[in-house]
């Protein structure tokens, strides 16, 4: 076996969740190591929880302006020109005007306000599959909270709420041949962002009290987003909003039930302070993106290698949550961790995720609603993992309970 097959990092390896292997043996033996995947492509993996947050920080040393994954913009101009309209990859200035535009709809006070409503779809989610005794858990409950919460924040009538669904789960199984492929994605991507855009029309005709009227305002402004823009933020906003919670309530069910003596802890005491801090664990345990790359602006020395300036920068985030450096008996589901220093979200810095508190707020809700009302709930068959060394998704994982 060859280092590139111990340290294989490709799609495969992670459908298979051996990726978790494969990063511990990074940790301890290679934490800044030199990659070349299956298609050619080279950069450095890092692995250790201090370098990545370090990268995430340093944002002049580390640049998302090249691109923040493992597309080339320069050989790939469609997809590449895409990635760099996207909020993760905006120099600072854009990044910052931008984040601005968007920000009031997830402020404190506006989560809030919506606390109670997504509370009451929580439970009328479980209260429409309850009386079936068996479900996919993530179609028929996992994926509802967060499709509906970012939809109203975003303003999608509900009758095309599940196109939204559909798109997003094109555009991220494009490594799954179950799902679809580069070319599927590639449309589907451009079929959501048209959507926005009519969208947009409409709300410059009727404005309303959602993100999408935001973004239109902003657009009629001297400082407004372009078209392009738009459509970025459009699919970025319904795709991240969507995918990655949807795969963390996912991971975090599996988990508790796989783990029954955490899942008894939560089933006595759900109490919201309780529940917030198994959130941050199912949130440490799932890291729905598995990775974003940086391009090095400069040479740089870390743990006795060289990165020279040009070099693609891969920040790991699955292994910085299992570091034993910073998390004790790392590989152990503990809903009482505490602190939990996770990077799920990112590591501070302009690129920290702004939709990371209503994540946590869909979370909570969800997993209460399903704990305190489905005490049964077991896996009733093979669960199936994406084909993806990007996000970190659970395509099908069938369920049973005893009906009430």
């Amino acid at each position: 076996m060859t280092i590139d097959q111990v340290y294989d990092l490709n799609p495969d390896t992670f459908q298979a969740m051996a990726q978790h292997d494969v990063l511990a043996r990074l940790r301890a033996h290679d934490p800044v190591h030199w990659t070349v995947d299956a298609d050619g492509k080279a950069f450095w993996s890092l692995t250790k929880h201090a370098d990545i947050q370090m990268a995430n920080r340093d944002i002049d040393t580390f640049t998302v302006t090249r691109g923040f994954t493992l597309i080339d913009v320069d050989t790939d101009p469609f997809q590449g020109a895409a990635m760099l309209e996207m909020l993760p990859g905006l120099d600072p200035e854009r990044h910052a005007r931008h984040r601005r535009i968007v920000s009031r709809g997830f402020t404190p006070r506006v989560l809030g306000l919506l606390e109670d409503h997504l509370r009451l779809k929580a439970r009328l989610i479980v209260d429409n599959v309850i009386e079936q005794g068996k479900a996919d858990f993530v179609d028929d409950i996992a994926a509802e909270l967060p499709l509906q919460a970012i939809c109203e924040l975003v303003g999608v009538p509900e009758r095309d709420r599940r196109a939204m669904f559909a798109w997003g789960n094109v555009m991220t199984g494009i490594d799954d041949p179950n799902i679809g492929d580069r070319e599927a994605g590639m449309r589907a991507a451009a079929e959501l962002i048209g959507y926005g855009h009519s969208l947009r029309a409409d709300r410059l005709l009727r404005p309303a009290d959602d993100i999408v009227t935001k973004l239109t305002r902003a657009t009629a402004t001297d400082d407004g987003l372009t078209d392009a823009e738009f459509g970025m933020f459009f699919l970025l906003l319904i795709v991240a909003g969507n995918e990655t919670t949807r795969n963390a309530t996912a991971h975090g069910m599996r988990a508790l039930l796989e783990n029954p003596a955490q899942l008894a802890k939560l089933r006595t005491d759900h109490s919201k302070e309780r529940m917030a801090t198994a959130v941050e664990e199912v949130l440490r345990w799932s890291s729905p993106i598995q990775y974003f790359r940086r391009t090095a602006t400069r040479d740089v020395e870390l743990r006795g290698k060289t990165i020279r300036a040009g070099d693609w920068v891969v920040l790991w985030y699955p292994s910085a949550n299992r570091d034993d450096e910073v998390f004790p008996d790392p590989y152990t589901f503990d809903v009482d961790r505490a602190p939990n220093d996770h990077v799920t979200f990112g590591a501070g810095g302009p690129h920290f995720c702004l939709g990371a508190n209503l994540a946590r707020l869909e979370l909570r809700l969800i997993l209460t609603e399903i704990i305190t009302r489905m005490p049964h709930l077991r896996l009733d068959g093979p669960v199936e993992i994406l084909r993806s060394n990007f996000v970190s998704g659970i395509t099908h994982m069938p369920v049973r309970w005893d009906r009430p």
